[in-house]
C-alpha cells in the first residue's frame, strides 16, 4: 500500500509512473559534497536533488510506512495472531519503530552506492531465502510443511532470482540480458542434485569408514 500510495502522488500525480533525472554516475547522488562556491545561492542551487526522484521518494515510501503500519497493522495482527501462533504478535510493530529510522539513515547516506548494489543485493537475498527454507525444511517440526507451501516459496525465490537478474540488463542490450532469465532455476536445481552428497549422516558414516 505504502509504495502504491507512493507512486501515486510523485509526479506525475495519480499514475503508477514517475518522472525521473537519469543518473549517469555515483556522485549525482550526493551533490551537496562538491558545492563551487559558499555563496547561499549558488550552495541551495547546487544542493538540489540530481536524481529527482529517487532520492527522497524512498523517504516518501517509509513514511507511509510507518503511517500504515501504525494505523493498519494492529487492527491486520489482531486478526491472524490466532492462526499464528505468536506469544506476541505485536513485536513486528515495535521492532519497525527501531529499523525504520535506521532504514532512513542508511538511505541518506548511503542512497547512491544501495541504487548500484540493488541487483545484487535482490540477487543474494533470493538465494539467501532459498537457503533458509531448505534449512528449516530438515527440522522435524517445519517437514511436513504442504506441498502448495513448498511450492510457494520456491517461486518466491525464483521470482526475486528473475527481479535482480532484470535489474542487471542494460537498457541497449536488454532481448540479450533476458537470456539471463535461463538462469533462474540453477540454484534450486544445484541443491536437488547435489544434496545427495552433503548429508551430515554420510559424511559422518564415511568418516567413520576411513578411520
Amino acid at each position: 500500500m505504502a509504495a502504491v500510495v507512493t507512486l501515486l502522488v510523485s509526479d506525475p500525480p495519480g499514475t503508477l509512473s514517475i518522472y525521473s533525472c537519469g543518473v549517469r554516475m555515483l556522485s549525482d547522488w550526493y551533490t551537496m559534497l562538491y558545492n563551487p562556491s559558499l555563496d547561499y545561492i549558488t550552495t541551495l542551487h547546487c544542493t538540489q536533488e540530481a536524481v529527482y526522484p529517487l532520492y527522497t521518494i524512498v523517504f516518501v515510501y517509509y513514511a507511509f510506512c510507518l503511517v500504515f503500519m501504525m494505523l493498519l497493522r494492529p487492527f491486520l495482527v489482531k486478526k491472524i495472531q490466532w492462526s499464528l501462533y505468536l506469544p506476541n504478535p505485536f513485536e513486528s510493530i515495535y521492532t519497525a519503530l527501531y529499523f525504520f529510522p535506521g532504514l532512513t539513515v542508511l538511505q541518506a547516506v548511503a542512497g547512491g552506492l544501495l541504487y548500484y548494489a540493488f541487483p545484487y543485493i535482490v540477487l543474494v537475498a533470493s538465494l539467501a531465502n532459498l537457503a533458509v527454507f531448505l534449512v528449516f525444511a530438515k527440522i522435524e517440526s517445519y517437514s511436513d510443511l504442504k506441498r502448495k507451501d513448498r511450492l510457494l516459496v520456491l517461486f518466491n525465490h525464483w521470482f526475486l532470482h528473475a527481479f535482480g537478474l532484470i535489474a542487471l540488463s542494460r537498457e541497449n542490450q536488454l532481448e540479450q540480458d533476458l537470456l539471463r532469465l535461463c538462469l533462474v532455476p540453477v540454484p534450486a536445481l544445484f541443491y536437488f542434485f547435489t544434496t545427495k552428497f552433503t548429508k551430515p549422516s554420510r559424511i559422518i558414516s564415511e568418516g567413520a569408514k576411513g578411520n
